[in-house]
């Protein structure tokens, strides 16, 4: 049966029992509205570790101006019957005023990675994504931190921070799940009508366009990506934000 947690004080004490018994701590870090890609993710923890802990937590501070804090989906009760049926251990969902109480005002950031891609349009995006993981990291004390591959810079900047402040943990990056027709599964999908989802799978074509563009020899990046730009155009009211090559680790 999984267990809920709510308080930083409880989650503490499992992770110092852990610790002190010697088990390893798989953790799968989330925000609710769990599907396929979180439940890879959960299976993946729970056949590498002798226990496992998924946190459940919309993170305020990682939502900019005019995002939608407010619409993210959210099922705990879902979430944690899915949990429970995966075996994990512990569902841990701290409330906002848990995670930061009154008078909080530390936050981590980075030089370059947070300042590419989906930094240029989400400012302060990655502030609070790598603050909300560090404290995460803090509290539950994995042995490894399992994350999907679909929020690539995101897994970038995480494994730079563990690196970069000698963080005790192993940072795993799992594959991308994906829906029948292509398009990478993601809480957010749920918000989608049904021409948008329809209309989104655009995303995954694209990808696979520049995919067998490479394969046939046009290396051309500026060819590729008016390729991809054409296709991705094509469907009406579609706005680009950025279509990128980079290396994958400097994001440069």
């Amino acid at each position: 049966m999984t267990r809920l947690i709510s308080t930083l004080k409880d989650m503490a004490a499992f992770a110092l029992e852990c610790e002190r018994d010697g088990l390893s701590v798989g953790f799968v870090p989330t925000m609710g509205a769990l599907h396929e890609g979180h439940i890879s993710l959960i299976r993946k923890a729970r056949a590498e570790n002798a226990r496992v802990v998924v946190s459940i937590f919309v993170n305020p501070i990682q939502f900019c101006a005019r995002e939608d804090f407010s619409e993210y989906p959210r099922n705990l009760d879902g979430d944690m019957k899915l949990c429970s049926m995966e075996k994990a251990d512990i569902v841990f969902a701290p409330s906002i005023a848990e995670m930061y109480p009154r008078g909080f005002e530390t936050y981590i950031d980075q030089e370059e990675l947070p300042n590419r891609m989906c930094g240029l349009v989400r400012p302060g995006h990655f502030r609070g994504v790598m603050t909300v993981v560090a404290k995460l990291l803090n509290i539950v004390r994995p042995t490894v931190a399992y994350f999907g591959q679909k929020d690539y810079q995101q897994c970038a900047v995480v494994k730079r921070m563990a690196q970069d402040l000698s963080m005790n943990v192993q940072v795993s990056v799992e594959p991308t799940v994906r829906a029948q027709d292509g398009l990478a599964l993601s809480s957010r999908n749920q918000r989608l009508g049904p021409r948008q989802r329809r209309d989104a799978v655009c995303l995954h074509k694209s990808l696979q366009l520049a995919a067998e563009l490479v394969r046939a020899g046009k290396t051309s990046v500026s060819f590729v990506v008016r390729k991809m730009r054409t296709l991705l155009l094509a469907v009406r009211g579609l706005k680009i934000d950025y279509i990128v090559f980079a290396n994958p680790g400097t994001l440069v």
